[in-house]
């Protein structure tokens, strides 16, 4: 862990300050977050920017800034505070645009956290200097660099959800793609270096990526950090339930229609078909 700069600093304060604000304000902390309709619909693309300035609690917050300040230091101290922030908001607007990609007709998808950008700034650390070690605060041990961004990455994907859903795993590994590519454009030579630490990082994260776009229920799947149902009501039944409750409210609108008219539907019945209809 190396001392961390200004623009590193500059960051976690953001962050801290902008997820306090979002913990105590539910009107500021839906103004904010990254939700494919806000996006694509009402053309609010400050969004894919300032979700990653919010969390979904502490804990959430904590990780990633833990994370941040594990890994800032390499890239400041060698590269600079300027290419920091290149790597660190391209990381960030980079795992949301693929997240908006893959969610593109997900029209309620809504996802918040730091951890595309964090992501980014960790792969780009262990691309450009695969020795590095990650100590935590007074213990007397460290862990490898390349073996802290994999567990990150298992805990941001598996452990983090927000309110209406898992926190993009696309944008996490987006993130983490964009931030090496990023990092190795300011120092091409690493290439050559690292190139097998690169291919290891690469290869696994790139599968994972073509998963989430082509099967994406493949990850939908209970874990230790998240239970809201019971035991025997699994998340593919709930997936299955909400799709069958969808589909019999779109059958009653529909046959509403073809009985009396399109002026015989409610408001709400409207706005219900809208939504669908997308």
């Amino acid at each position: 862990m190396t001392n961390i700069g200004l623009a590193g600093l500059l960051m976690i304060v953001a962050n801290i300050a902008f997820s306090y604000k979002g913990f105590t304000n539910s009107v500021f902390f839906d103004t904010y977050t990254f939700e494919v309709d806000k996006i694509l619909i009402d053309k609010d693309y400050k969004r894919l920017v300032t979700s990653g300035f919010l969390h979904v609690s502490w804990t959430h917050l904590l990780f990633n800034m833990f994370s941040l300040y594990a890994f800032c230091g390499h890239i400041e101290n060698t590269l600079g505070e300027l290419p920091f922030l290149v790597i660190y908001f391209a990381s960030l607007t980079g795992g949301d645009l693929l997240s908006l990609l893959v969610h593109k007709n997900h029209g309620d998808y809504s996802a918040v956290g730091a951890s595309g950008a964090v992501c980014g700034i960790i792969f780009a650390s262990i691309a450009l200097y695969p020795g590095m070690s990650v100590g935590f605060f007074g213990l007397p041990f460290s862990m490898p660099g390349w073996l802290y961004g994999m567990v990150y990455v298992g805990y941001a994907i598996y452990g983090i959800k927000s309110k209406k859903g898992n926190i993009g795993h696309d944008a996490h590994l987006g993130g983490a793609l964009v931030g090496m590519a990023t990092a190795l454009l300011f120092e091409p030579t690493a290439i050559e270096e690292n190139y097998i630490t690169i291919l290891v990082i690469c290869i696994p994260t790139i599968v994972f990526i073509y998963l989430i776009i082509t099967k994406p229920h493949f990850l939908l799947a209970d874990n230790l950090f998240f239970k809201k149902h019971d035991d025997y009501y699994s998340i593919d039944h709930k997936y299955n339930a909400e799709k069958t409750s969808r589909q019999k409210e779109i059958d009653k609108i529909l046959d509403k229609i073809n009985s009396n008219g399109m002026d015989s539907l409610s408001q709400a019945e409207k706005e219900k078909l809208k939504k669908y209809s997308r």
